[in-house]
């Protein structure tokens, strides 16, 4: 019923692998994932996928190098009339929203365990996040769905073949860099990417953590380019219940970011180190997103929805997803937040850095307690015939001098360093 594609074979070591790291919490029982139906034929074909991804590299032995092919490999499955079996292999749950037909492709599996491996994440947590629970749609910008896990770690992105072919061209590049950062980088965190077809339909999707806090309401958030030119949010975005500022209105709001010069010195010893990774492999177009949380009005918010009893809605718009008040989806031990929220409570503003990896606290003193999320988002576009186009345009349009988004890669690095320097107090 269900055939397993080759994972590929190589010849030629590529890299060593990461030693086996002290992990960072227990599961009590390792039980299979049951998964949840989802309303979405495709999205409940991507929570199959993933659980039979992760149940059958379970039982794959962690090499001791990854190699050339191990870049190019993909694993697939093929199901055909799945209803004449009510229970598919590796599930443990009725799966009546199946299709009748489908495929799930994941790309590079070795890699991304190794890479999920880096990051901190263990495939337990990771299958829970994604499998245990439907993930939730946004309302984001651009084109395609954007999800978040119904954890808020996650984000699942639907991306174009050609973004996938992107990918797979920087993916070698990418991990040499986790491997050499020790996983200590501002770069989205790419932890899968699968291709799921419904009726003869490919989606593509890939799976990055959410830059934004799961539990720690973001107030404010930024989408900084260092270009002042279109750069400031239209009337319909300010209207919105989380608008998306841009770099003319973090100048206009006079906005700064409030931490400590050592602080200030490892985000941008980070982000240095990453942009110089960019501009290497010809990529540019990149953003700095910047989340704001603050910390009295979290308080303020959270006392109000435990006495009103009521939840918000998440907001996963951009791909990063708003988060509910601590304790408001339960205390599985399993799960990406899952040990925080069961072994280690949490007061206003407090954030476990093995979950929130890219948050920071504002520094004493500062005019009020705030959290920082930042993060470099967009680090797909590479500098081709489409850009060079869109900056000629631009260039009659506003003229040779002006500071406008689209220029080379380099330019556009020096640009990018300049402003974000400048965003701190």
């Amino acid at each position: 019923m269900a055939s397993l594609g080759n994972t590929g074979s190589a010849s030629s070591p590529m890299v060593m692998l990461a030693p086996k790291t002290k992990t960072k919490k227990k599961h009590f029982v390792q039980q299979k994932v049951k998964v949840f139906r989802a309303s979405d034929p495709m999205l409940s074909v991507f929570m199959w996928g993933v659980n039979h991804s992760i149940n059958d590299l379970n039982q794959v032995p962690v090499p001791v190098m990854l190699l050339p092919d191990d870049f190019k490999a993909n694993s697939k499955v093929k199901v055909n009339n799945h209803l004449f079996n009510k229970y598919l292999p590796n599930t443990s749950s009725h799966l009546e929203n199946l299709p009748s037909h489908f495929k799930f492709k994941e790309y590079c599996p070795l890699v991304f365990r190794n890479l999920r491996e880096r990051f901190g994440i263990e495939d337990l947590d990771y299958q829970v996040s994604l499998a245990r629970s439907a993930p939730m749609k946004g309302d984001g910008q651009g084109e395609g769905l954007l999800l978040t896990s119904y954890d808020r770690t996650l984000i699942v992105k639907q991306i174009s073949s050609e973004e996938v072919a992107d990918m797979h061209n920087i993916l070698s590049e990418y991990h040499q860099h986790i491997v050499k950062c020790h996983g200590s980088t501002l770069l989205p965190q790419f932890l899968g990417m699968y291709r799921v077809t419904v009726e003869s339909e490919d989606t593509y999707l890939i799976v990055m953590r959410n830059m934004f806090s799961h539990r720690l309401v973001v107030h404010r958030k930024y989408d900084l380019k260092g270009s002042l030119v279109d750069r400031e949010a239209s009337d319909k975005e300010k209207v919105k219940e989380l608008p998306t500022f841009k770099d003319m209105d973090f100048r206009n709001n006079m906005q700064k970011v409030y931490v400590t010069e050592e602080q200030k010195e490892k985000m941008m010893e980070k982000l240095n180190r990453d942009v110089e990774f960019l501009v290497k492999l010809k990529i540019m177009d990149y953003s700095l997103l910047l989340g704001i949380h603050d910390v009295a009005r979290g308080e303020r918010e959270e006392e109000e929805v435990e006495d009103e009893g009521c939840e918000d809605e998440a907001d996963p718009e951009n791909g990063l997803a708003q988060a509910l008040p601590t304790g408001s989806y339960g205390t599985s031990p399993e799960g990406i937040a899952g040990y925080m929220n069961s072994f280690k409570p949490l007061g206003p503003g407090e954030f476990d850095p093995y979950v929130d990896m890219y948050a920071v606290k504002s520094a004493p003193g500062a005019p009020q307690r705030e959290v920082y999320f930042m993060g470099l988002i967009d680090v797909l576009t590479q500098y081709d015939t489409k850009k060079k186009a869109a900056h000629a345009a631009k260039t009659v349009k506003h003229g040779a001098g002006a500071e406008i988004s689209t220029v080379h890669p380099e330019q556009y690095a020096k640009r990018f360093r300049e402003f974000i320097s400048n965003i701190f107090a």
